[in-house]
């Protein structure tokens, strides 16, 4: 958009700060670069750096090139988390069934690279398939205690979401949250083999977006 065009136009520290005719904010840098053209509002400090990452949320932008490094560290670091996924494998109730059945050959989770594992040390996601009682909440937490960092967990089914049928029996645990953190919520009674592939793919974006390297980093 040309300058002849902006109304009321000012000087700012990073170069030429308006409006057009539609309202719209309008910065054009002193350096040459094009705007993206998007709506901002009135007074917004201008990005403290040329680099910016569109993964990123403004409060996570990397304000450096070491930081730029570091959150790119990061992309490469979680993408590899991403692919290989390796649950532990603690079946509860009928929601285990469906478990097994998305592990089988017709949905066959390892193209993704999910692999089942039997033990807690080699595993980084536990997918909590059934109904919890009050019993089995303690080996629950112990099991989760014994993985290696970082891990996440996916709740399976209504009874592990928050008891469902039993949530008003005396031996069920209402929601395995109230044991572990849960990252990935599957409704269902019990839910389809899809529905747990589906919040296992949720799983795996949610593993992307992460930058704890960055985080640290800015501390």
């Amino acid at each position: 958009m040309s300058l002849g065009k902006l109304r009321g136009v000012g000087l700012g520290l990073n170069g030429v700060i308006g409006r057009d005719q539609a309202g719209v904010i309008v910065r054009s840098l002193a350096s040459g670069a094009v705007s993206t053209g998007k709506p901002e509002p009135m007074g917004a400090p201008p990005p403290s750096t040329g680099i910016v990452d569109p993964t990123l949320s403004k409060f996570m932008q990397p304000s450096n090139t070491v930081e730029y490094a570091v959150s790119k560290f990061d992309e490469i670091l979680n993408w590899a988390r991403a692919g290989s996924i390796w649950p532990m494998t603690f079946g509860l109730a009928c929601c285990a069934v469906e478990m097994m059945h998305a592990g089988a050959s017709r949905y066959d989770l390892d193209r993704f690279g999910i692999i089942f594992r039997p033990s807690p040390r080699q595993s980084d996601v536990m997918i909590v398939a059934g109904t919890l009682t009050n019993k089995m909440a303690s080996p629950l937490r112990r099991v989760y205690d014994q993985m290696p960092n970082p891990k996440w967990v996916v709740s399976m089914g209504s009874c592990a979401n928050g008891g469902g049928y039993y949530h008003y029996s005396y031996s069920v645990v209402r929601g395995c949250d109230r044991i572990v953190p849960v990252d990935i919520y599957v409704p269902g009674c019990p839910p389809t083999a899809e529905a747990l592939l589906y919040g296992l793919l949720q799983l795996q974006k949610k593993i992307k977006r992460g930058r704890d390297k960055l985080l640290y980093f800015k501390k």
